[in-house]
């Protein structure tokens, strides 16, 4: 039988799988008996832990939410993943939770067996972040959250938004989804005065006090979503080409991911893939790797580029064949 200490928390990890377990369940499983187990369970509640049970044939006990944090069981990998994350969120594009991640994760650290400790000081040593000329922008933790809330509870927020170009106007918007794409997040909303779909990032919002009154949700159109996508990749490309691949529209998504471009039907065996990059030599290279044929009229910057790279690679099978008849 196991001692009560060893047999709590063993206990305490299988009520936090996602099911009920009844007593008789229980009892099996920690080879005790079911007034053992009723015991266990009020030494949990003690303890802090909200162990909710119910009556009858179908009754048993299960972890449920409770007004304060008791201390998790967490085994090997999730106590891992968890301090990568807590790494991660320290440096990341939300401020506000830098701090609360070093505590959170000092905390941990203290409590990890030196095994696990050794795994997360790899990972820190020997995983660098390359770091980027722009490092993005940087999201209030407290602005998402209440954007997070609003779009929950169907509340209309008023703010201050900030354009592009550095015009300013107040809106007043419906607010459906959180977008993240890379370091940037994104409100997809319904503009009220505009009557229309828009879509917000977060670093320009100053949200305003109070916020509007509660509205019936409307049917959100998938292309208000695929916006984001579309205007956050373009948005980093300094060059730009509408290409003509000779493949259905189908075939071509399956093969690239949603950050390279925005694919086109043309008909059932062509599409159209807008697309760019930071400089024309690596979006001739990406075309390159599509493996398929295609067509580009402009700019005449990727046109002069794809002739060089594919002089370059004619040159490079030439000599290889002239050496083999050497």
């Amino acid at each position: 039988m196991l001692e009560t200490s060893a047999r709590l928390l063993r206990l305490l990890s299988l009520l936090q799988t996602p099911r009920d377990w009844t007593g008789t369940e229980l009892a099996e499983q920690l080879s005790v008996s079911a007034r053992t187990i009723r015991n266990d369970v009020e030494r949990l509640r003690t303890l802090g832990y909200p162990v909710h049970g119910t009556r009858g044939a179908v009754g048993g006990y299960r972890l449920g939410a409770g007004a304060a944090l008791p201390p998790l069981l967490l085994d090997d990998e999730e106590a891992v993943a968890v301090a990568i994350g807590l790494r991660t969120a320290a440096g990341g594009t939300i401020t506000g939770v830098e701090e609360t991640s070093l505590r959170a994760l000092a905390k941990l650290e203290k409590v990890l067996p030196a095994r696990l400790r050794r795994r997360v000081d790899a990972i820190q040593r020997y995983a660098v972040a390359v770091p980027r000329d722009d490092p993005g922008p940087r999201v209030d933790a407290d602005a998402l959250s209440t954007l997070a809330a609003a779009c929950r509870d169907h509340d209309r927020v008023r703010f201050d938004y900030r354009s592009h170009d550095g015009s300013e106007s107040r809106r007043d918007v419906e607010p459906y989804q959180l977008v993240n794409w890379g370091r940037r997040w994104y409100l997809v909303g319904f503009d009220v005065e505009r009557d229309d779909w828009r879509n917000f990032r977060v670093d320009r919002i100053s949200l305003r006090t109070p916020g509007g009154p509660r509205f019936v949700p409307r049917s959100l159109p998938e292309e208000a979503v695929d916006r984001v996508r579309r205007g956050a990749s373009s948005a980093a490309w300094r060059y730009r080409a509408r290409v003509v691949v000779e493949v259905s529209a189908e075939q071509l998504a399956e093969r690239i991911t949603p950050a390279i471009g925005v694919v086109t039907a043309v008909d059932d065996d062509r599409c159209v893939l807008d697309t760019g990059a930071d400089s024309v030599e690596t979006l001739a290279v990406h075309l390159g790797s599509l493996g398929v044929d295609f067509t580009v009229g402009e700019p005449p910057e990727l046109v002069e580029a794809l002739r060089v790279l594919g002089e370059r690679y004619r040159r490079a099978t030439e000599s290889r064949s002239a050496k083999r008849t050497e």
